[in-house]
């Protein structure tokens, strides 16, 4: 049959999340007369990963997250995926740097601020760790001006709240930098789309991808159902991304790509707890890490964070996990069982063997007592109290499951995972931490992946937008100083 004409839109994005808002604004600015048009499923922007209080919003640049910094078999501490994700995040932050100083972007205060970042652990064991990570950490250029110290009088000057009612004979130790920032990614979606919108993008909320389906001449037919008026339509674009979150993996599924064959997602949910009382908050300004139990993914290293939200600061502990087989929030608990398919049932059985410490951690966490959980607050805040604090439902996290062996076996994966196809005309994002942070690095990467015709011809106007694109700030001291130092002097952060 043939198929309907349809006049194709140059680009469509799937979500309303900091993703899609970051590759719409590269594009339209690389590409100022193309059409794109943006769907969210649900009524407003940023409400699910990208919210605020739907994720730690770290601003995560390896300053103070252990995960990225394992002790080696020989006690050498491997600071190379710290490395790569400080140098990501400075993309992003010359990217946001270039759209405030544009006025682009509002007043920085609306969506970064300062915030330092600490380490801290305790047990003599745990000490020597983190002595030998400031080691290996303390002389290069991304994490100039690190502290590192195990006396309680220093660290307590640091972050207040840590010491009072904890064991003096409790050995501890911290690592300190004033470069840290907290990001509100919710805030940050919003300027970047509704930014988009004034310059004619087209945004539409209430809006829901039924199928994707390629079309004879390499275009995407795309079926959108209006949730409002329950009407439905077909569109047609050049180049689709998915950046729906959890959706995403459904969504490609149903693309029928062969790149996504294999994939498949292992669903997290969590818990916070959260102060806005202005007595508890005072006590502590900073972001403070620690040290993941055994069998816990990344994305569950215990934290205790200022936040700040339309200006406002809280604190936020945890995460707790959990299990749901919702995919997102806002999801449907049949979202797991809809994303088997025959191609990933192998790699998905072969995590599932393979990650008997994960499977333990998640029962041990959904057993937790309401005391059990306060108690590891208490463990980072020795003083905290129950009354002051609440509980808030995170955000989904989808791990990704990343077929190996031929498909024949499969890969928990803890990062994001770009799947393309090998036209480059649909992309999709999967995954999950660090992603907001490194959204920018993680885009441009797309771009070039997805359009090599036009990538020479856009790379003069990334370098205008991103300065050392194509550089690694850590072979260039001096280079990664005037680079941190600019960025700090345009976001209003410590350098």
């Amino acid at each position: 049959m043939a198929e309907k004409s349809v006049q194709p839109l140059d680009v469509v994005l799937i979500g309303g999340g900091i993703m899609s808002a970051t590759l719409g604004a590269l594009i339209h600015r690389l590409e100022p007369t193309w059409t794109i048009k943006i769907f969210e499923r649900l009524n407003s922007i940023a409400e699910e990963s990208s919210n605020p209080w739907n994720n730690a919003g770290t601003g995560h640049s390896a300053l103070c997250e252990l995960n990225y910094t394992p002790q080696l078999p020989d006690g050498r501490v491997d600071i190379a995926k710290a490395v790569t994700v400080n140098e990501q995040f400075q993309v992003s932050r010359q990217f946001w740097a270039h759209l405030v100083e544009t006025g682009q972007l509002a007043e920085p205060t609306t969506f970064i601020n300062p915030t330092p970042h600490i380490s801290f652990v305790w047990g003599a064991d745990n000490v020597e760790y983190m002595r030998r990570r400031y080691e290996a950490m303390k002389d290069h250029p991304l994490f100039a001006g690190l502290q590192y110290s195990d006396s309680a009088a220093t660290i307590r000057k640091w972050a207040p709240a840590l010491i009072p009612g904890r064991r003096k004979d409790q050995p501890i130790a911290a690592t300190y930098s004033a470069a840290g920032s907290d990001v509100d990614f919710g805030s940050l979606t919003r300027q970047l789309l509704n930014g988009l919108v004034r310059d004619g993008v087209v945004f539409e909320p209430n809006h829901v991808v039924k199928s994707l389906r390629r079309r004879q001449d390499g275009t995407w037919n795309i079926l959108v159902k209006n949730e409002v008026g329950q009407s439905r339509e077909r569109i047609a674009a050049r180049f689709v991304f998915v950046g729906a979150g959890g959706g995403a993996l459904h969504l490609l599924q149903n693309s029928g790509i062969p790149e996504i064959r294999g994939y498949g997602g292992f669903p997290v949910s969590g818990e916070f707890l959260r102060t806005d009382d202005p007595e508890v908050v005072v006590k502590h300004s900073a972001k403070v890490y620690g040290k993941a139990s055994v069998g816990a993914p990344p994305m569950s290293v215990p934290h205790l964070d200022t936040r700040i939200v339309d200006g406002n600061a809280s604190l936020m502990f945890g995460p707790y996990a959990g299990f749901s087989p919702k995919f997102l929030k806002n999801g449907s608990v049949l979202d797991l069982f809809r994303s088997i398919r025959l191609h990933n049932i192998r790699p998905l059985l072969s995590v599932a063997f393979s990650n008997f410490d994960l499977v333990k951690y998640l029962v041990g966490q959904l057993a937790a007592s309401k005391k059990t959980k306060f108690a590891a607050l208490q463990e980072f805040m020795p003083a905290a109290r129950p009354e002051d604090w609440h509980k808030i439902i995170a955000g989904q996290r989808v791990q990704v499951i990343k077929p190996t062996d031929g498909g024949r076996a499969g890969s928990l994966q803890f990062g994001t995972e770009v799947v393309a196809s090998a036209d480059g005309s649909i992309a999709g994002l999967l995954g999950a931490s660090p992603g907001a942070s490194t959204a920018v690095p993680i885009m441009l990467n797309l771009l070039e992946r997805c359009f090599p015709g036009e990538w020479s011809r856009w790379i003069s106007t990334v370098q205008e937008m991103i300065p050392t694109y194509g550089q690694q700030l850590s072979d260039d001291p001096k280079l990664a100083d005037r680079t941190l130092e600019r960025t700090a002097r345009v976001l209003g952060l410590h350098h």
